[in-house]
């Protein structure tokens, strides 16, 4: 008999994340497993001291007839997590139980939930109630469940199997997406797989109708209008015999379920409609139509939405139906609600796939949100759940935020969700030194093996480092470690594998220049991980702040989790936070969030109207007819019109803009120049300006949806009471706990001792039910009267850092540059105007040393990696002296480190009190629209010189002596109308308001540096400038060392070779010398071709921004990129070539075009993957009306151990794509195909991706542009890998020719003609005939579980930052 079994029943006080400790423990013990592993706690609401009842006091005839009556009935709430399921039961008379237990265990029950009501009616009643019999439902209230059921099955790809139904010629949309890659320096480009197995593309067609359409009327196509006014025109009608045939085909293969996406079917359902009918008529017993799981404009993330739907409801049904057989009755008349991903309840029978993602993290906000919150003072609230494997941030300030769109496990999904960002790994970090870097995670120990101290050989993760610490004690964990599960938790092991790690940090510091660094100890190893670890934390949390323009400091943090409370103290006082509030219930959060939610009902449409005084009745004519829906469904579940509420908001942008918000009325009241529901003006103004502090008032407001929020009142009443003992509270023990002034006495106390009159100085300990909660030193914690924690927070004492190299240091250095760049670049996307920056995110922030090298820089786009620098170094060069405090420069020419001229950069430089010279420069690059030049864009496909491309600037004074120099500015912007057949700027007003961003942006960055400075000294920032800079150096050599060592051994050189072409045939060809012992390379581009008479010129900024992508991608891992990178690089590039052409080429061919093909030879020289498709295939087309521009996605290379990727952008672009609706919606053309390219990708032992087919068939007469490459030549393959097909550019006029356009034209096109466009393939690698993979396999680690899956608006904003 073990253990366990004799002491009965366990109480567990588990001070850590319960979840990471038990997941997949096995049933081996004799007596059960969950009946020792489950902590039940009970809690009396009345005044009365908590007392813990005897179950079986009274007889179970006498409770069960006690409870008869409807309104004293047991009450659930329950949270069905991934490893473990918290239940919190009210029982009548108000007593509470809470309970944890393991999710899955079929050794033991069948269902998790069930099994805890189970439990608390047999205890509670007394009775016997055998598990395989269906449970009495008459002792029952209701049952309110959160469940992960959807999330895990997204995540693991266990849905049902489905297919797709789409429009004629979109078959690969949804695989295509928005083209961007996921991972920026990823060569093996891995994305989550689509949903369905099977595609059925419909031969149908609708086409928005256009003002202006010159296409000639066919009296055959019928004219509809749409849900929100907009007129159509039905060109195909459903062909539904054909769709029949395809249909049974799929149903003879076992799918069930489909998801149907047409073609602008938000604003016309009709086509869906008779689609959906007939699928049902023939026996699918799910078809999700995204008309109506989602009636938003834009089919790509709709399309996302309804495959979410047809892949996870079954799902979902599948398991209600398991749920409701462990009842009699099947639940009939208990009223059971599910937690939707918006933070509201739902009748079970409405449950769908869509909205059930995040049903379980919602619980956690809305507990903390209505436990946390004061409707006093109004403080708002930082959400913080750190668990074993995640960490969830979110923010509540009187109102839930949500968002509309977001993304989980590749899933764009559109639905409201809160805004709920898994930011960082949990207690399950692993630990690394990297290349003198101090690294925590993204990758997590899981729960097999777990940590190093659950004795199962597992890795180092910040766990390890708090118990190595002494913060957490393992004579309150179970014996439940090691292969049998019979040991307690090991510190012998966590602290052995520290002392290895410890070995290679000293062994580090005492091969570095100069050493004289003394030994650091095992114990400031371990604390180096967890202040790194709270730092990596504390960014997101910035980022999701101030991205909406708060203050970080003046939030409240509220943490739940099992691990959060170790880190709460550090967490907040780093954030400058001054208050932490860790729940009673914070172990069991979600589940108790779930009994205090309404019962929400959503109705949603979409629209096109212009919010002015003629739409007013329209609006409140829809918004009423909405409300009543709210309320009739309502009404339909039971609840009184008293206990209705109804919220109105209209999704609102400005018009020629993409940014739109969701907007509530709630305090702005209805006047005679808004709707009567509200000022919707008002409120979208307010917001706008407070988000991004400016408005356009004017520019029309444009009406996207209107929603109504209809809420049914059901919370219970959560307040109760702890009543003062009037004594010292008891400690249960004092234990030694390392802090930064090493070991310190630390009390133990037990949470469930403490009262409401006991307060608790730091250093302390207290043991919650499924935490640990460190009270640091200048900390103080209260029990509230409710019990929760309250932890009044101190400024702490600050470290001493010198200048010497700290490896701890220079981590936490690292990401407080990182978060410099990053919170300039929130500033910039807050004040810009323009499109390309406020919304699509083209632009970089970037901090510099005094001597230009580069520090940090956010976000990575890779064109401008490096490129800046050179602009930084040119201006001190050149102005020297002459740069004074108060001046802003700005500068765009190549031969001052430019990219191409809509690349404008504005320079900074920051001085400090007695020092005569700049001591760092801070920079933004943002990409303007249009700068002048022969053509709108300023992307002209023909230029011959620089000055056709537009408006130079060298080394010009945007800001002189304080005084922003806008007349100056102007006359340089239309300097380019001087010559002939140019312009100058098309789009002054932008310009002008974005470059002001661009100083913002610049000024922010100086007064967070200024504010480092005052923290650490400004001979200390600067020489940790220098320290991030030689630690990425030090990565480079380390790469270059263990290329060059596999290199000697296989051939014996140490110098690789390669060379490629441009179609014009102009070589690009590359010799590398590597020096072994020193970890260097000379790259030596002799040899390329001379400057061309075109512009596919690449200044060299191009070709060293291209080096460091390259090398970054090689190095594998995440590093800062900075000036250290080239430190071991010598780069030789002939004066007058290509790569180094003279002053006034053109250029902007090089920057879209060349940069790709220079990385193509350079990884060809390292053999490291075959060629990607080698372009970015831009596409321009406009006339005086209209303009627009985009890049198109190919194939990505193969390479050792995978294959290409296709439809994707890769290397030097990440441009994501205009989905199709909008492009139709905006611009005179129709997108009749965009598909994978079959077969354009090489063949080889591993495939290179394909690309992709464009077809624009144009309704109005326009100018066409296309830049392209790669259209002569083929995608190299590797190791006898085939080539990629090589691209083409066809125009099918109106009177049926066909014209190969060739690589780079401009024609006028007229209405009728239809541009295709076919994008090259990647190539192969390793010949077709092998049987085993040439080479090494690829290194990424492949395991889902091995790292924690992003998501939220932090997430979608960096996704997008990198989509450019």
């Amino acid at each position: 008999m073990c253990a366990q079994c004799i002491m009965g029943d366990v109480v567990l006080r588990t001070p850590f994340d319960l979840d990471a400790l038990c997941s997949g423990f096995k049933k081996e013990c004799c007596h059960p497993l969950s009946n020792y592993i489950v902590r039940t706690t009970t809690v009396n609401t009345s005044s009365e001291p908590c007392q813990i009842s005897s179950h079986r006091s009274r007889s179970a005839t006498e409770k069960a007839a006690s409870m008869a009556s409807p309104g004293d009935r047991f009450e659930f709430a329950i949270d069905r997590g991934g490893t473990f399921t918290d239940v919190f039961a009210r029982c009548p008379g108000g007593k509470v139980r809470v309970l944890k237990l393991l999710s899955e265990d079929p050794a033991n029950y069948r269902d998790a939930p069930t099994e805890g009501i189970r439990r608390v009616l047999e205890e509670e009643c007394g009775q016997s109630m055998p598990r395989n019999q269906p449970l009495d439902t008459s002792l029952i209230g209701w049952i309110r469940m959160g469940t992960t059921v959807a999330t895990n099955a997204l995540l693991e790809r266990k849905g049902e199997k489905m297919a797709l139904l789409i429009t004629r010629g979109f078959r690969d949309l949804l695989h295509i997406g928005n083209q961007a890659r996921p991972r920026l320096f990823d060569l093996e480009i891995v994305t989550p797989e689509v949903l369905y197995e099977e595609v059925i593309e419909v031969e149908e067609r609708v086409v928005l109708q256009r003002d202006g359409c010159q296409l000639p009327r066919r009296e055959a196509f019928q004219t509809v209008t749409g849900s929100t006014g907009e007129r159509l025109e039905v060109w195909t009608p459903p062909d539904l015999v054909r769709l029949e045939a395809d249909l049974r085909r799929v149903l003879s293969q076992g799918i069930r379920s489909l998801a149907v996406v047409l073609m602008h079917s938000y604003t016309w359902s009709s086509h869906e409609v008779q689609v959906g009918a007939l699928a049902r008529r023939l026996g699918f017993q799910q078809v999700s139509l995204s008309c109506e799981v989602m009636p938003m404009v834009r089919i790509v993330p709709r399309g996302y939405t309804a495959c979410a739907d047809a892949y996870l409801t079954p799902k979902i049904r599948e398991y209600l139906s398991g749920f409701r057989a462990g009842f009699c009755q099947g639940l009939q008349g208990v009223r059971v609600l599910f937690m939707q991903s918006d933070g509201g309840l739902t009748p079970m029978e409405k449950f769908n796939g869509s909205r059930a993602i995040l049903s379980g993290p919602a619980g956690g906000v809305v507990g903390y949100a209505m436990t946390s919150y004061s409707q006093e003072n109004r403080q708002p609230v930082i959400g913080f759940d750190m668990g074993g494997t995640s960490t969830d941030v979110s923010r509540y300030a009187g109102q839930y935020e949500h968002v509309f769109e977001a993304t989980t496990a590749g899933i764009t999904v559109q639905a409201p969700q809160l805004d709920i960002n898994t930011v960082a790994a949990g207690g399950g970090s692993r630990l690394f030194f990297r290349s003198g870097m101090f690294v925590v995670g993204p990758e997590s120990a899981g729960a097999h093996p777990g940590p190093a101290c659950y004795r199962k050989g597992g890795p180092l993760t910040v766990t390890d480092a708090n118990l190595a610490l002494g913060r957490l004690l393992p004579s309150f964990f179970p014996r439940i470690f090691g292969t049998s599960e019979d040991q307690p938790l090991s510190s012998e092991d966590a602290l052995r594998e520290l002392r290895l790690l410890t070995a290679t940090v000293n062994h580090f510091l005492s091969t570095q220049p100069g050493a004289s660094h003394s030994e650091m100890s095992v114990e400031e190893v371990a604390m180096g991980f967890i202040r790194v670890a709270n730092e990596a934390m504390c960014r997101p949390i910035r980022a999701l702040t101030q991205a909406k323009g708060h203050d970080t400091s003046h939030h409240v943090l509220s943490c739940f989790g099992g691990a959060g409370g170790q880190h709460a103290c550090a967490i907040a006082r780093a954030l400058g936070m001054r208050t932490v509030f860790i729940h009673k219930y914070a172990g069991i959060l979600s589940a108790f969030g779930m009994a205090l939610a309404d019962v929400v009902q959503e109705v949603q449409e979409p629209c096109c109207l212009l919010y002015q005084e003629s739409s007013f009745t329209e609006l409140d004519r829809r918004v009423e007819e909405l409300r009543g829906r709210c309320e009739e469904a309502l009404h339909g579940q039971g609840f009184t019109s008293s206990e209705i509420s109804t919220e109105v908001f209209l999704h609102l942008r400005y018009e020629r803009t993409d940014c739109a918000l969701m907007c509530s009325a709630s305090g702005y009241p209805g006047n005679k120049e808004s709707c009567s529901t509200g000022d919707f003006r008002a409120a979208f103004t307010d917001r706008y300006r407070k988000e991004f502090g400016f408005t356009i008032p004017e520019r029309p407001i444009v009406v996207d949806d209107i929603r109504v929020r209809g809420t049914g009142r059901t919370s219970i009443d959560h307040q109760s009471r702890v009543e003062p003992r009037g004594t010292e509270p008891r400690v249960e023990r004092v234990t030694q706990c390392y802090f930064d002034d090493g070991y310190l006495d630390t009390k133990v106390y037990l949470l469930e001792e403490l009262s409401c009159d006991h307060s608790i100085p730091g250093p302390a300990i207290i043991i919650d039910k499924n935490s640990t909660i460190l009270i640091e030193p200048d900390c103080h914690a209260e029990i509230t009267q409710s019990g929760d924690v309250r932890i009044a927070v101190g400024t702490g004492k600050l470290r001493a850092v010198g200048t010497e190299l700290d490896t701890i240091q220079l981590s936490i250095f690292s990401h407080r540059f990182m978060s410099i760049a990053e919170q300039m670049g929130r500033i910039l996307q807050r004040t810009a105007i323009s499109t390309n920056i406020k919304e699509r995110l083209d632009f970089s922030c970037a901090l510099f040393g005094p001597e230009g090298g580069l520090v940090s820089n956010a976000p990575h786009i890779p064109v401008h990696l490096g490129a800046m620098q050179q602009t930084v170094q040119y201006q001190i060069q050149e102005l020297g002296t002459e740069l004074q405090e108060g001046d802003v420069i700005l500068s765009n020419h190549p031969c001052a480190g430019g990219s191409h001229l809509p690349d404008l950069t504005v320079i900074t430089p920051v001085f400090h009190p007695g020092v005569p010279r700049p001591v760092f420069f801070v920079a933004s690059r943002g990409h303007h629209a249009d700068i002048g030049g022969i053509t709108p864009g300023s992307m002209p496909p023909h230029s011959k010189s620089l000055q056709e491309e537009g408006a130079v600037f060298i080394s010009f004074k945007l800001v002189k002596n304080g005084v922003f120099q806008e007349q100056a500015l102007t006359d340089a912007l239309m300097a380019p109308s001087k010559f002939p057949g140019s312009s100058g700027t098309r789009n002054l007003h932008d310009n002008l308001s974005d470059l002001r961003a661009q100083v913002a942006a610049n000024q922010k960055g100086i007064q967070l540096v200024g504010e480092l400075i005052d923290s650490y000294r400004l001979e200390v920032v600067q020489a940790y400038m220098g320290h991030i800079q030689s630690n990425a150096e030090l990565a480079v050599r380390d790469m270059l060392k263990e290329f060059a060592h596999r290199r000697r051994q296989q051939t014996g050189s140490l110098e690789v070779e390669s060379v490629d072409h441009m179609d014009d045939g102009t070589p690009i060809r590359l010799k590398v010398l590597i020096n072994e012992e020193e970890g260097s390379a000379v790259f030596d581009f002799s040899g390329t071709g001379p400057e061309v008479f075109g512009n596919c010129n690449a200044p060299r900024a191009i070709t060293l921004s291209a080096l460091i992508y390259c090398l970054r991608c090689m190095v594998g891992q995440d590093i800062p990129l900075n000036q250290g990178c080239l430190t071991p690089i010598g780069v030789l590039i002939p004066e007058g070539s290509i790569l180094q052409p003279s002053r006034n080429a053109a250029v902007v061919g090089g920057n879209v075009l060349t940069s790709q093909r220079v990385v193509d030879v350079i990884f060809k020289a390292f053999e490291v993957c075959a060629a990607s498709q080698g372009c970015m295939n831009n596409v321009t087309f406009g006339n005086e009306r209209v303009g627009y521009y985009e890049t198109v996605a190919g194939g990505a290379g193969a390479g050792p151990g995978w294959h290409g990727r296709g439809g994707v952008h890769s290397h030097m672009t990440n441009t994501r794509i205009t989905d199709p609706e909008i492009l139709e919606k905006r611009y005179p053309v129709v997108l009749q195909r965009f598909s994978l390219r079959p077969a354009s990708g090489g063949r080889g032992c591993f495939r290179g991706g394909d690309g992709v087919i464009r077809e624009l068939l144009f309704r109005e007469e326009v100018i066409l542009s296309v830049l392209t490459e790669r259209r002569a030549t083929q995608p190299y393959g590797l190791k006898g890998g085939e080539p990629g097909s090589s691209g083409l550019n066809l125009l099918v006029c109106a009177d049926g020719r066909t014209l190969n356009l060739g690589a780079k034209t401009s024609i006028s096109v007229k209405p009728g003609d239809m541009f295709q466009l076919q994008t090259p393939g990647g190539g192969g690698y390793g010949s077709c005939e092998q049987l085993t993979p040439p080479g090494p396999l690829s290194k990424k680690k492949k395991k889902a579980e091995s790292t924690f899956a992003e998501r939220g608006s932090v997430f979608e904003y960096s996704r997008t930052q990198e989509a450019v």
